[in-house]
């Protein structure tokens, strides 16, 4: 270990594992540590189901009705892919799919009324559902054919809007949407947690709906993808790739101190031992000191023995409940997998709501979500805050990811991992840099 490496890696979570990754394929020596004995960090997949008991403090061991122990795989945060999102992409250039399955997710719905209801992403749905009117639906309709045929390159698609400077509400206003529309277009198609979109140029909006569309395009069902045994598997699939290109992997390290010098890393002492450095990437709890506390989480895993009520009896889904439904400023999501995904035991399900904290009662705002969910087996409730790096790092040359957010995929994390690599390396995350890279070394097929 006393050696010198060019980048130190504290931590094995989903943000962590991809840069090392990345650092690797782009001919870096990494060195990746971790505390904990296992891989994932915040984003580990739990197994058998006594550790998660453990883990939550609950006493006693699962009851016999749980089936075997080493049959669930529980996230402690809840996520799916886009199935054209970032990490997709990321997955596929990095050939890290070769070490993972994944299944479609069955469906996407959305809260109305105290109901749900499917999310209507196709123009036949759109005709078909039962959330909108008629003259309601055509407008729908137009909206949706204006989305999918614009390209911010040409104006000729813009219609009279302007994608840099036009508000989402004029955009909604244009195409006499109602509130309840803009409601699951905007939290259920672009997937806003909350309405502060609504006054910011319409562009991000537009393109987020595209996202949404081109995923379902994909594979039909819903555009989300969940790979079998939990995401705790992806992380793991970005550390392989690493210790391909030469990544060394240590884990069960306690770190003893972050060695700074002139207010620059230097290196990292653990059992004694300092491996130097050039530039530190780590999770906020090994720097408590370099990160502030911007709000928090809750998220509650519930086992059930049926699939939720009104979603076709469907193995996985999604459901959001927007704001506006439940008075609240940010949505409630619930993130469904069963043992169709190598996650439960057979004829189990694991549905776990997430939201961001607006009150002293936490439990009381997810309500909402939790009435959807009855019966539940058993409820394991954590409330985590939100940590965000204090600088950028550009001084110390210490990289911190920030928490992960009560979103149910995974964009908001590749924005917080483009953001890092840029500033590690001055230049722009480039997607097909890694595809040259990994040429380099296997050759062309």
């Amino acid at each position: 270990m006393n050696e010198e490496y060019d980048v130190i890696v504290l931590g094995t979570g989903l943000t962590e594992c991809i840069l090392s990754g990345i650092m690797s394929v782009n001919g870096k020596k990494v060195l990746h540590m971790d505390r904990n004995p296992y891989y994932g960090g915040e984003s580990a997949s739990i197994t058998p189901l006594e550790d998660l008991y453990k883990r939550f403090k609950i006493p006693g061991a699962p009851p016999a009705s749980m089936g075997r122990g080493r049959d669930w795989n529980v996230d402690l945060i809840p996520k799916f892919l886009m199935a054209n999102g970032q990490l997709v992409k990321m997955l596929l250039y990095t050939e890290v799919t070769r070490y993972l399955d994944f299944k479609v997710t069955e469906g996407s719905f959305v809260y109305k009324g105290g109901k749900i209801y499917k999310v209507p992403s196709t123009e036949a749905e759109a005709l078909a559902s039962s959330l909108m009117g008629l003259f309601e639906k055509r407008r729908f309709r137009k909206f949706l054919v204006y989305v999918a045929n614009f390209d911010e390159k040409d104006p000729r698609t813009f219609e009279g809007i302007d994608p840099k400077k036009t508000a989402m509400r004029e955009v909604y206003k244009k195409f006499d949407l109602g509130q309840d529309v803009i409601d699951f277009t905007g939290h259920a198609l672009a997937l806003y947690r909350t309405d502060d979109y609504l006054d910011q140029p319409c562009c991000e909006t537009i393109n987020r709906i595209k996202l949404y569309s081109e995923s379902l395009a994909r594979y039909g069902k819903s555009p989300y993808l969940y790979p079998l045994y939990g995401l705790g598997e992806l992380p793991q699939g970005f550390a392989r790739l690493s210790a391909i290109y030469g990544g060394t992997y240590m884990l069960n390290k306690p770190i003893e101190e972050i060695i700074v010098q002139n207010g620059k890393v230097i290196g990292v002492k653990s059992e004694g031992e300092v491996a130097r450095c050039k530039q530190l990437i780590c999770d906020p709890s090994y720097v408590k000191d370099r990160v502030e506390k911007v709000g928090q989480v809750i998220r509650v895993i519930c086992i059930l023995s049926h699939p939720i009520k009104n979603t076709n009896d469907a193995n996985s889904c999604q459901i959001i409940i927007p704001q506006n439904q439940v008075n609240r400023k940010s949505d409630i999501y619930v993130c469904m997998i069963s043992s169709a995904h190598n996650v439960a035991a057979q004829g189990k399900y694991i549905a776990i709501v997430s939201t961001t904290v607006e009150t002293k009662e936490p439990e009381k705002e997810i309500r909402p979500a939790l009435e959807l969910l009855e019966p539940i087996e058993q409820k394991f409730i954590s409330i985590s805050d939100l940590l965000v790096p204090k600088d950028l790092g550009t001084e110390s040359q210490i990289f911190i990811s920030r928490t992960y957010d009560a979103t149910t995929h995974f964009e908001t994390t590749c924005d917080d991992i483009k953001n890092i690599y840029k500033r590690m390396t001055g230049s722009e995350f480039d997607f097909e840099e890694m595809k040259r890279k990994k040429n380099d070394i296997y050759g062309e097929d």
